[in-house]
Parts: C-alpha cells; sequence; structure tokens
C-alpha cells in the first residue's frame, strides 16, 4: 500500500501524486466507473506492467495472486494506493454505487504482455511457502480469483 501526500485545509483536501510517490514511471493513466452490481473486473496478469490502483470514489476490492497465494484488499480512501507489481494476478469487484478507480501503469496497453488463463499464469509461479502467508486466514475461490476479463 502507498499512502499519497495528502494536504488538509478548511477549503477540503488535496491529495497531489507526483515526484517519487509511485514507484515507477507512469506511461498510461485510466480509470473504471460505471461497474454493474455483481461484476467484475481485471481477470488478468501482466508480464511487465505494474499499477497502483486508487479507489478516488466509493470502494471495491482488488484480490491479488502470487507467488505467496492469494490476498485481499479493500480500497475506500483516496489518499492510498495499491501497488501491484508485473506477474501479480489481480481482479477488482465489489464495487460500490458511484465508485471510481483510478489506475496508473508502468507502460502503454500492450495486449502481448497480459497472462488471461489462470492456470497457465500459475503453473509459471514458483511457489514460496512461508509462515506469514500460511497464517492468512482468508482464502479465495478460482472463481473469484479469475474474475470477469
Amino acid at each position: 500500500m502507498i499512502q499519497l501526500r495528502t494536504i488538509d485545509d478548511p477549503s477540503g483536501r488535496l491529495t497531489a501524486i507526483e515526484g517519487d510517490a509511485i514507484p515507477f514511471p507512469v506511461r498510461r493513466v485510466f480509470y473504471i466507473t460505471d461497474v454493474p452490481a455483481g461484476a467484475s473486473r481485471g481477470g488478468h496478469a501482466q508480464r511487465t506492467m505494474q499499477e497502483v490502483i486508487i479507489a478516488i470514489s466509493g470502494s471495491f476490492d482488488v484480490s491479488t495472486y502470487d507467488e505467496h497465494g492469494p490476498h485481499r484488499w479493500q480500497l475506500n480512501r483516496p489518499t492510498v494506493g495499491l501497488h501491484v507489481p508485473a506477474n501479480v494476478w489481480r481482479s477488482l469487484s465489489n464495487f460500490s454505487s458511484n465508485s471510481v478507480a483510478l489506475v496508473l501503469a508502468s507502460t502503454q496497453y500492450d495486449e502481448a504482455d497480459y497472462i488471461r488463463d489462470f492456470e497457465l499464469f500459475k503453473a509459471g509461479l514458483e511457489v514460496l511457502e512461508e509462515p506469514y502467508f500460511e497464517r492468512r486466514a482468508k482464502t479465495h475461490s478460482l472463481e473469484e480469483l479469475q474474475g470477469v476479463r
């Protein structure tokens, strides 16, 4: 998680994304809106692209899968971003009404960089066994991790 620089003022809150706040040069910015109830986004990994995902408005969950297994975060503050490195499966779900997901990406769109088959993605991971991840109580179904493309 990345805490973004925020200035509180009687006239409102300003959050700035500048300098080295993001751990890579931003090459593309996009946002996701109007996700129907029960729908999800993502359901893929990228070979080289990194992302920082921010809930500009509302809330949603980000489920990821990497060499340590499944993880889940609820994003609901515009002052915090989730850094998703390359070679991590991601799926966004449980969007509140009027939510906006802002995504800062390290590369421009390149379909060849996407891995859209979860089993193929998993087969390419070197699974690490660490006690911290074994203690994680929450597990995720294959359907949750695959998401909807």
